[in-house]
């Protein structure tokens, strides 16, 4: 027979347990009016100016708050709010500038003004994001955005804001030399002649990559004679020279002196080429074999007697044979001879010294590595620590490499 159940009575709620659902209630509907898009403006006001932390991120999205509440937003002390509130100023940004009355248009810009200057880089980057693309921004405010502190802050307007003029850009080149801006300017379309000029004439490795693969830049042949001028060094640089359409035979003549058999067979392809440059491509590409097969054989016969010493790569390095140096430094490092190159034409005396720990060679080597393979002069050279110990500590080393991929 079955038991009769038990009923619980209600638990009864003390008053401040009744006070906090009731205000959780209260803030659950409040967030949930605040998200309606056909909401009186004068609620979603007082919303903006009473309603908790939820409340207000719902207001801050919502397309139909006006403009006096999204600048009072703007002020907000919660730093989502202000996100939300970026997002949807940068993007509807177009639609507040069409609007009829000059007050409303005011506050608009006011608003993206205080947003552009956010103590939150996060709340600048969001910004900066949705409006890279505007032609409407006033600007100031882009130009603000484009010199800030924050590289995230900074990419998006650099490198797509058709607010940034020539002037602007080339001062962005000059004031910075971090790749990552350089390279934003260089990836612009309709980049002009001036502009990649001055991004060519920083010699960053990066950029100049970037600058050579944009085919909607201008490059000047006086700019691409001198990128030619310091590229032996500059392994990156060899393939996006190589494939540019707009080389001339000089130019051709000269890339095909330091790029490798692979390189010269690409330039001996190209149509329109004369008699005299085919030639000049055949007898570089007989020469180079022949220095690479010299090199191969020097490199066998090392490992095959164990002569790969460090008497035997300090010579190739003092005679720049810069493929022995390549094998034999990726052999002793124990990584790929692609690893080594992006060392060498890194212009980084750190990295090189680092590589040369890495191969259990001496700094002696690694001081003439900077000299005589990487050229390298005057404050970018790292000598020795008391004349024969390594200048880095050994997790310094380490962490250099990591930059190369080379554990």
């Amino acid at each position: 027979m079955n038991q009769p159940v038990e009923k619980k009575e209600p638990r009864q709620l003390s008053p401040d347990e009744a006070l906090r659902l009731l205000e959780e209630q209260a803030r659950e509907s409040q967030s949930l009016l605040a998200q309606q898009p056909d909401l009186e403006p004068g609620v979603l006001h007082y919303l903006a100016q009473n309603g908790a932390p939820a409340t207000r991120r719902a207001v801050a999205a919502n397309t139909a708050t006006g403009a006096e509440s999204n600048l009072l937003l703007a002020d907000d002390q919660d730093d989502d709010v202000r996100k939300i509130l970026a997002a949807k100023i940068g993007r509807l940004f177009p639609g507040l500038l069409a609007e009829e009355q000059k007050q409303l248009r005011d506050m608009a810009i006011a608003t993206l003004e205080k947003l552009a200057q956010d103590q939150v880089s996060e709340v600048r980057a969001v910004l900066a994001e949705e409006i890279k693309h505007h032609d409407c921004v006033p600007k100031p405010i882009i130009k603000a955005l484009a010199f800030d502190q924050n590289t995230n802050v900074r990419l998006p307007v650099i490198e797509f804001s058709p607010q940034l003029d020539d002037e602007a850009l080339i001062q962005l080149v000059v004031a910075s030399r971090a790749s990552a801006i350089l390279s934003a300017v260089a990836r612009r379309k309709n980049l002009s002649g001036d502009v990649s000029d001055a991004v060519a004439t920083t010699l960053d490795t990066d950029a100049v990559v970037t600058l050579l693969t944009n085919t909607d830049a201008t490059i000047r042949t006086k700019t691409l004679d001198r990128i030619i001028s310091q590229a032996a060094e500059v392994a990156e640089w060899h393939g996006p020279l190589v494939v540019r359409a707009d080389l001339s035979q000089s130019a051709i003549k000269r890339l095909a002196s330091f790029v490798g058999t692979a390189l010269i067979d690409t330039l001996a392809s190209r149509t329109g080429l004369n008699d005299s440059t085919r030639q000049h491509l055949k007898r570089k590409l007989e020469h180079r074999k022949k220095l690479e097969a010299k090199a191969d054989a020097a490199m066998d016969a090392a490992l095959r007697t164990g002569a790969l010493t460090e008497a035997f790569v300090a010579d190739a390095v003092e005679s720049c044979r810069r493929d022995t140096v390549v094998k034999a430094l990726a052999v002793l490092a124990k990584t790929d001879e692609d690893a080594v190159r992006r060392v060498l034409a890194s212009g980084s005396a750190k990295g090189a010294i680092s590589l040369v720990w890495k191969a259990g060679l001496s700094m002696r080597v690694a001081f003439q590595l900077q000299t005589q393979v990487m050229r390298l002069s005057g404050t970018a050279l790292i000598p020795a620590r008391r004349g024969i110990d390594f200048p880095l500590t050994e997790d310094e080393m380490r962490w250099h490499l990591s930059f190369f991929e080379i554990s």
